[in-house]
């Protein structure tokens, strides 16, 4: 067993994992991140960075290197029931960004960790899975790590512990803190399929009779998201792929032909989907951010952003606290709750009230369309009632912003 010590121990190489590992090395604290995984290398993990998200890279002066990054961005998303199509979200006019930028997560987490090594205080050990939290007379003190084919543990000392560690969250589940599970009415199928030059929009919504799908444009594929109720996934994958198929092309017509593409239950990943929230993200010498949490739905593709701005009021909150020669007690941990807790809460309210009008109204109506209020058809003319959605899964709420004047090594990592 190895023993190494450090002032902020990182559990999670995800988006939040990563961004805060990130801006505390920026501002000379020592900090480890630990990432269970060999890379950041899976399929289908959330790829959409909102530009809020663009902003905070901007104020870190990493735009112009994610800008380089292969990437796709949409402006607008629209929805189809039947023949018929509104468009009902517009990022035109926005500022600083008015756009999404969609960019494989593992292209991202790879910038950030390219960045990150060029500061002195930082470090990432990848396959290094956390095991449990170390904790004396009640105050967590570091945790035990499994490297390698597991045959080896690693202790990390740490003065605080921040737990980024996803929705299955170890830490989390070690400190025992309670969870309000706000529930979700679906699952969903993830796939690709061929698109064609000639075929038209950018982030499609398709409504059917007890049917949905969301289409995202990837230039060279479609990614596709085949909405289901909760706990149905099973018994689909017990029948034939080809009945799948079957219900893809039913709402997408211009997929025939190419859902051969999917040639197995294989080539078809499942998302179960969670929504819920800590009561309180802190206890004696440990922090949690991000989708350890509070799950998102994923309606609206806020996940990596909320997460990333978790990151940032960490970040504030720690290296001023650091600086100010506090020591990370309790009461300085509850002030990044304290600000973040409030637009967490907004946006799983609006994302309930979609799973409950939209989603589950479209899946538990197989008969007959869904019906679009006549009040909806009417806003949808009007850029300005398309740009609200755009800004509140944008933008969101309670903005973030870097404090940049805790930075201390700017000219290593412009």
């Amino acid at each position: 067993m190895s023993t190494a010590d450090t002032d902020i121990c990182i559990v999670g190489g995800g988006p939040a994992g990563m961004m805060l590992g990130y801006l505390l090395a920026r501002s000379e604290i020592n900090v480890v991140v630990l990432e269970k995984h060999r890379d950041f290398m899976r399929d289908f993990r959330g790829d959409t960075v909102q530009p809020s998200t663009l902003e905070v890279l901007r104020e870190c002066g990493l735009i112009k290197k994610f800008n380089a990054i292969p990437q796709y961005h949409i402006q607008n998303a629209a929805i189809h029931v039947g023949d018929e199509v509104l468009p009902l979200i517009d990022y035109h006019g926005l500022k600083p960004f008015d756009y999404i930028a969609l960019v494989p997560q593992w292209d991202f987490l790879n910038l950030l960790a390219e960045e990150s090594r060029k500061l002195n205080t930082f470090q990432l050990l990848t396959n290094h899975e956390v095991t449990e939290l170390i904790k004396e007379e009640g105050v967590v003190v570091g945790v035990k790590a499994t490297t390698g084919s597991g045959n080896r543990t690693k202790t990390i000392r740490a003065s605080l512990t921040v737990g980024c560690d996803g929705r299955r969250s170890t830490v989390r589940k070690s400190l025992g803190l309670n969870v309000h599970n706000l529930g979700a009415p679906m699952d969903v199928l993830w796939f690709k399929l061929p698109r064609k030059s000639t075929d038209s929009g950018g982030f499609e919504a398709l409504l059917g009779a007890g049917h949905m799908m969301i289409m995202i444009n990837r230039r060279d594929y479609w990614q596709i998201a085949y909405v289901v109720p909760k706990g149905s996934v099973e018994a689909l994958r017990k029948q034939p792929i080809s009945k799948f198929r079957q219900r893809v092309v039913s709402l997408a017509p211009i997929l025939e032909g190419r859902c051969e593409a999917i040639e197995s239950w294989d080539d078809v990943k499942t998302l179960v989907v969670s929504v819920d929230r800590l009561e309180r993200w802190h206890a004696p010498g440990a922090l949690v951010i991000g989708d350890a949490a509070h799950a998102m739905s994923p309606i609206g593709g806020v996940g990596i952003n909320l997460a990333i701005q978790d990151a940032v009021a960490a970040g504030n909150v720690i290296a001023g606290a650091l600086r100010d020669g506090h020591t990370l007690n309790e009461k300085i941990l509850a002030r990044v709750q304290k600000s973040r807790n409030w637009p967490t809460k907004l946006i799983q309210a609006i994302q309930l009230v979609i799973q409950k009008r939209v989603i589950s109204s479209t899946l538990e109506h197989s008969g007959d369309l869904p019906k679009i209020p006549g009040f909806v058809r009417w806003l949808s003319r009007f850029r300005r009632a398309r740009n609200m959605p755009a800004k509140i899964f944008g933008y969101g709420f309670g903005r973030e912003h870097v404090n940049t004047s805790y930075f201390r090594q700017q000219e290593d990592a412009s």
